[in-house]
């Protein structure tokens, strides 16, 4: 068995990009983190690492998130709360009873999906 110790993001800017998550995930800086630093950590359920790199986004993501709300959120509110933080939508899978997900971008371009959550799914949250 192995251990995922980090999901890293190659970026042109990381600490602004970690910034964007910070604000989606709730997750915290790593102690001493800079604003100027090629290397920014964010800690969480999931540790998130972002390094700068040269070269920008070119082709789709290999690996990306699936994210779901926090208990009592729904989808939508979600991506309604990710785009007001600088998100943006790909592509909406949203379907008329309510399946589907939405596929967006972060700021520098990087794909992730907003899901229901799994309350959401069975009727236990409210949906919109």
């Amino acid at each position: 068995m192995i251990a995922i110790d980090y999901v890293t993001f190659d970026c042109a800017r990381p600490y602004e990009l970690a910034a964007f998550w910070r604000e989606a995930t709730g997750f915290e800086f790593s102690p001493g983190t800079g604003a100027d630093d090629d290397e920014v950590l964010l800690c969480g359920t999931v540790n998130l690492l972002f390094i700068r790199v040269p070269e920008g986004k070119a082709v789709k993501n290999r690996v990306h998130l699936d994210v779901t709300g926090s208990e009592g959120s729904t989808r939508d509110r979600e991506v309604e709360r990710l785009l007001a933080l600088g998100a943006a939508v790909q592509s909406d899978r949203r379907a008329p009873d309510g399946s589907g997900w939405v596929t967006m971008l972060d700021p520098e371009g990087n794909e992730f999906c907003v899901c229901r959550s799994q309350a959401e799914a069975s009727g236990a949250a409210g949906a919109e």
